[in-house]
């Protein structure tokens, strides 16, 4: 068994963390080639984005009163199960339809590695070293996105677009087992909070009305929905619009994850010096600054690759910075039902991301131009959060 404060419980949990992204990620490349699969249109492919998304969003409401009642580690290796059953389920899926039905109840499954990973980060080191540790997590966990769509990429043209559930499903394997035998329980009986219904509302109203938690909880998500709409867009963007090559598309969402892992490497350096608000002060800016210069040429049908790519790189270097420290300044305040608290920002981060991801899809007009657009309104959302919400709250206190 790892001690509870060592290396290898940061990158186990990690690996749990990056379930999610990696659900999403690997098979981006596959996506444009699912519509030929299955004899459908784009917005019915890119459904099985965003209903991962909603799936992961009211999954969250449950798993965090579970895990302060139960535990941390019974309700992760159970969310993995059903992960590892609905891959399956992928895998077999001959409609359309039958792969939307999997991709939610998969979604159900791998909601549990990100709800209680950062839950036992919170645990474990505490409200003043979980920013970064989180940070920490990051950087660990971006390198399997940036690796993940090179590597679809590439699987879709040398096999067929279900090999990227097999690997899905070997993986969510490995990390319940590793999490089984290796990893110890972070919640102490004497904290575990009651199932009684009325105590679960007390705590989630108790979230609602606490206008700091609410301020970093939608300066996350809104930051989040601006990645996923990039996500949901990007591969009719890429090998549609600009022809690039599907096995050389994961490529682009590598170097876009280089971003990603460069904020969090950004935010370890300067976050003690400047704090978790200065941090998110200077990533949402950086978010805004990238959104729009994707957005104004593309108004003006100005459509370039490298504009394209370099602006999201920069986006995500803002996102970089922003999750794992709003994440921490979400949790901090909140030792006795840290896991309500994850569950209810992972439901408001998911649900928003999952609502852009579908509006992305609906309204894609072959260019880049509502991906743009969707990227800057979240960056500035994100912005507009801090100033409103988060700093008044900290000014007051």
């Amino acid at each position: 068994m790892f001690k509870p404060q060592s290396t290898a419980v940061i990158i186990t949990l990690a690996a749990a963390v990056a379930l999610g992204p990696l659900s999403t990620d690997m098979y981006l490349p596959s996506l444009p080639n699912l519509t030929t699969v299955f004899d459908t249109t784009v917005d019915r492919v890119q459904i099985t984005l965003s209903v991962f998304l909603y799936g992961f969003a009211f999954a969250q409401l449950v798993y965090g009163p579970l895990a302060d009642r139960f535990g941390r580690k019974p309700i992760m290796l159970a969310g993995l199960a059903l992960f590892i059953i609905a891959s399956v389920g992928c895998v077999q899926s001959s409609t359309i339809e039958e792969l939307i039905l999997f991709r939610f109840l998969q979604a159900l499954g791998a909601c549990g590695g990100p709800v209680l990973g950062r839950t036992m980060v919170r645990d474990i080191h505490g409200p003043v070293n979980a920013a970064k540790v989180l940070s920490m997590m990051g950087s660990i966990m971006a390198l399997a996105p940036a690796i993940a769509p090179v590597i679809g990429g590439y699987m879709v043209v040398w096999f067929e677009w279900s090999s990227t559930f097999i690997f899905l499903c070997c993986y969510a394997v490995i990390a319940f087992l590793l999490i089984t035998f290796k990893v110890p329980e972070s919640l102490a009986r004497e904290n575990r909070s009651s199932l009684k219904p009325l105590v679960i509302l007390n705590n989630f109203w108790t979230l609602l009305k606490h206008r700091e938690y609410i301020g970093y909880s939608l300066c996350c998500s809104f930051i989040f929905s601006g990645l996923f709409a990039f996500l949901s867009g990007a591969p009719f963007v890429l090998i549609d619009f600009f022809n690039v090559p599907a096995q050389h598309s994961g490529i682009f969402y590598a170097v876009a994850s280089c971003g990603f892992l460069s904020g969090t490497l950004i935010a370890q350096r300067i976050g003690s010096r400047v704090g978790i608000n200065g941090v998110l002060k200077r990533g949402t800016t950086l978010a805004v600054i990238s959104g729009l210069t994707m957005l104004l040429p593309a108004l003006f049908d100005l459509h370039n690759l490298w504009l394209t790519t370099i602006t999201q790189i920069c986006y995500m270097v803002g996102v970089g910075m922003v999750m794992p420290q709003a994440m921490a300044g979400a949790l901090a305040p909140f030792s006795t039902m840290a896991g309500t608290a994850s569950s209810l920002l992972g439901f408001t981060q998911s649900l928003i991301a999952a609502s852009v991801g579908m509006l992305v899809g609906h309204y894609h007009s072959g260019t880049p131009t509502t991906m743009a657009l969707c990227i800057a309104l979240m960056g500035s959302l994100s912005l507009l959060s801090f100033w409103l919400l988060v700093k008044p709250a900290i000014t007051k206190a």
